[in-house]
């Protein structure tokens, strides 16, 4: 730890406390339940797939551009995975 000769100043800054405030009125209307309940449904889905079925617990590259063509390739995975299912069931309907 570093110690310092001066002593630590808290600001607070209204405009980002003004932003923050309408953030939150804006999750908490009815409008924003609606858009928060939407996108949990739409996101679980996939992202529990992953997590879950596939075992996928963590990223293991270091740096962001590994770590995005990691990501990347898990998603092209379950995409592949998606489609192959698709054109099995396809087949045993044929």
């Amino acid at each position: 730890c570093k110690r310092t000769e001066k002593n630590r100043t808290v600001r607070i800054n209204a405009e980002l406390s003004a932003m923050h405030q309408e953030v939150l009125d804006n999750l908490q209307s009815i409008h924003g339940a609606l858009l928060r309940m939407n996108r949990s449904i739409q996101a679980e889905g996939t992202f529990g797939i992953i997590k879950y079925d596939r075992r996928y617990k963590r990223i293991v590259r270091r740096g962001l551009d590994s770590v995005r063509v990691e990501i990347f390739l898990v998603s092209i995975g379950h995409n592949l995975y998606k489609i192959y299912n698709k054109q099995m069931r396809l087949r045993e309907v044929a």
